[in-house]
């Protein structure tokens, strides 16, 4: 058999590239997947691999990318596929651009730490700052006198429900975890970035204040521990409580009050479906006793609990109404805000077909009132759910707001939430699940070796990365296409060809019915 000249087939890996060239007897024409199998070492120990990406480069000039970011740990084959865009049942999907392979080139960047309060997995938290907090006290001379000066472009972020939270101890090792403050800035070429950040809530000599002009391990160590205090708030409040949880309260209220033929019970049945199964599956493999948050992150189990009720003691009832919740936090007009855009833009369609569903049924206000099996249905979700007494419909206007609130919080939200856990969390130095070192007590200490030894270790990082690429699989509930979703979709693919990380979370035709992961 005579031999071709092949092609280049180079791997990246943690340490370091490495390039083979393989000789082929044909074209191997299109790459759609490829395997890879450590080599089998009798009588050594077996050693973790970690491969970033696969690339080929072919005889046709045709390049064929495999993002792998996983850890092999056995002597099986495994299997990979190509990211080129791909089809599903007639659903096309976007070119596949590895997240992950972003966040690990820009994550120590200021710009793209400031984007994720807009665009990340959790753009819930970010609010206008128009006073500093009386626990932050950030001065002129500390920053530019200018910048705090500047009236609407200042922003906070506060995490003060991991305040006093116990840590965690894995493998006998204390963890550690923050409660952080931090002041953003929104620069004239309207990007976001950090200007100071305050590790803990309490202002004292032994809790400084960082800034962008310390040295560069400071300040990148102070945004680490901010990235896990960002983690856990994600993870247990805007993910956990905000949407799984509230889910199951207004499918077991739906259920235990609302008869199937009742216009709600049809109106909100498919966006219930298969969230008391992913419920039950998160109860025991991720939040019990023996479950990846108790053993693998630092606010462990009782830490965990500690977080919850923090977290529902804060929670209203306008923050979970986007518009309300825009307008309460003051952010509005920040530029590039694509979870708001997107997010408003679908409130409007929810809110306007649900608008013209109920109205059908109910004429008048006083039909709302005498509907003992919608009062029962409320009452249940606020005495059970939110645990207040205020359980009553006494307009169709607040019946249309609620009810879109729960068709939008079981789709849109968790959708926004959930879908780019492993984009953003699949490098694990933007999303550690924990952390080893006690955070810095003053300035001028911290080195590369520092951050490192303050990083999970690998077994930790191997079932954080599994979780949120586990979590972060697409289901394909898929939604019902009214024109102005499709509309919608439309838009969102043409705005997303002119960024250089595109936001897919909320585009229609890739959003499930319903908290199903």
């Amino acid at each position: 058999m005579s031999v071709f000249p092949g092609i280049c087939w180079s791997h990246s890996s943690s340490l370091g590239v490495t390039e083979f060239t393989l000789r082929l007897p044909r074209s191997l024409g299109k790459l759609v997947f490829i395997e890879l199998e450590k080599m089998k070492r009798p009588l050594l120990p077996l050693l973790p691999w970690f491969v970033e990406k696969v690339e080929v480069a072919s005889l046709e000039n045709d390049t064929f990318k495999f993002p792998i970011y996983h850890w092999i740990m056995d002597e099986e084959i495994h299997r990979f596929r190509e990211c080129t865009g791909w089809c599903l049942s007639g659903i096309l999907i976007t070119k596949c651009v590895a997240f992950s392979e972003y966040v690990q080139k820009h994550w120590r960047e200021d710009a793209f730490f400031g984007y994720q309060f807009l665009n990340g997995v959790n753009p819930m938290m970010i609010q206008r700052c128009s006073k500093l907090p009386s626990n932050f006290p950030v001065t002129e001379n500390m920053l530019s006198p200018l910048l705090l000066k500047q009236k609407g472009n200042i922003f906070l972020c506060d995490y003060k429900t991991l305040d006093g939270v116990e840590a965690n101890v894995i493998h006998d090792k204390q963890q550690y975890l923050v409660a952080p403050l931090v002041l953003l800035h929104q620069t004239p070429d309207d990007e976001l970035k950090p200007i100071a950040i305050q590790l803990q809530q309490t202002p004292a000599k032994d809790n400084p204040i960082f800034l962008p002009s310390d040295s560069e391990y400071d300040w990148l160590l102070a945004k680490t521990f901010v990235r896990n205090a960002y983690f856990h708030e994600h993870e247990l409040n805007s993910h956990l409580l905000r949407t799984h949880l509230l889910a199951e309260v207004f499918t077991m209220a739906l259920l235990r009050n609302v008869p199937m033929v009742h216009p709600l019970y049809k109106l909100l049945i498919p966006h219930t479906r298969y969230t008391l199964q992913i419920n039950l599956l998160a109860r025991e493999k991720l939040i019990s006793e023996d479950g990846f948050f108790s053993l693998y992150t630092s606010s462990g189990g009782a830490g965990m609990v500690n977080i919850l009720q923090n977290s529902l003691s804060c929670l209203k009832y306008s923050s979970l109404c986007l518009p309300d919740d825009i307008t309460e936090r003051g952010v509005q007009s920040v530029p590039n805000y694509y979870y708001r855009d997107d997010g408003l833009r679908l409130w409007g369609i929810i809110h306007r077909f649900v608008n013209g569903v109920l109205s059908f049924y109910y004429k008048n206000d006083t039909e709302v009132e005498e509907d003992n099996e919608l009062q029962n249905w409320i009452k249940d979700i606020y005495e059970e759910g939110f645990l207040s007494n205020q359980n009553y419909f006494h307009s169709l206007s607040e019946l249309v707001k609620f009810t879109t609130m729960v068709m939008f919080t079981c789709s849109a939200q968790h959708a926004a939430v959930n879908g780019g856990q492993f984009d953003y969390g699949g490098w694990m130095p933007n999303a550690p699940t924990t952390l080893q070192l006690p955070p810095p007590t003053k300035k001028g200490t911290a080195t590369e070796d520092t951050l490192l030894n303050t990083l999970p270790d690998i077994n930790t990082t191997v079932h954080g990365i599994a979780v949120l690429y586990m979590l972060s699989q697409q289901e394909y509930d898929c939604n019902i296409y009214l024109s102005e979703l499709e509309d919608m979709h439309v838009h969102v693919q043409q705005r997303n060809k002119d960024l250089p990380l595109p936001y897919l979370y909320l585009d229609p035709k890739h959003m499930e019915n319903s908290v199903s992961l």
